[in-house]
């Protein structure tokens, strides 16, 4: 069972992490942006934020899942930081741009608290989990790398909830206010109970 959860989250991370590809192969108002106004679509600003969070955690979330193989940290160790450098400059710049888009939210203020929380978790966990490892402190820094790959993982689990609840509630905008909050917290508990079995 461990080892189907675990291939189910890898082929998830794949298949979300390249997710954003899409939007350079097809039509641009595909998905999510379809939701945005056509101000919002035209701002600068936004669209830089926009593309910076989605393909940066895009590719945080493609290498994210490799550093929890205990093998191959074992094997190769200055391979293991490497990738985790590239991640954690990856989730910094990612994070920074999804609470500025966050601020722009569909569904108003209840979606942009939901995913503005989530940005700030995520670049939290992400600094701690670096400064912890600067500092030697192994635990800690395995601790925070769960919180932030759970964190990474809302990626996934806001587009497995989202068509759920759109099909169950038949509004798009009081589902994707939910999933701006549901893509995360059940995550983040998630993490705290592998962080508990395994680590403590």
């Amino acid at each position: 069972m461990k080892k189907i959860l675990w291939i189910l989250l890898v082929l998830f991370a794949l298949i979300v992490g390249l997710y954003p590809a899409i939007y350079f192969l097809i039509d641009r108002n595909f998905g999510l942006l379809n939701s945005k106004s056509n101000e919002v679509l035209a701002n600068t600003f936004w669209n830089v934020g926009f593309y910076v969070h989605i393909l940066l955690g895009g590719l945080a979330l493609l290498i994210g899942w490799v550093q929890f193989n205990s093998k191959m940290r074992s094997r190769n160790l200055k391979l293991h930081k490497v990738i985790g450098k590239i991640y954690v400059i990856s989730v910094l710049l990612s994070a920074t741009a999804g609470f500025y888009i966050a601020l722009f939210a569909t569904g108003g203020l209840m979606a942009s608290l939901g995913f503005i929380c989530l940005a700030v978790i995520w670049f939290y966990t992400t600094l701690k989990a670096y400064l912890n490892i600067r500092n030697k402190q192994v635990k800690q820094h395995q601790k925070m790398m769960i919180y932030s790959y759970a964190a990474c993982f809302a990626a996934v689990t806001l587009r497995i909830w989202l068509p759920l609840l759109t099909a169950v509630l038949g509004d798009f905008v009081t589902a994707y206010i939910i999933v701006a909050w549901l893509c995360w917290i059940p995550n983040l508990i998630v993490a705290s109970q592998i962080v508990r079995r395994i680590l403590d």
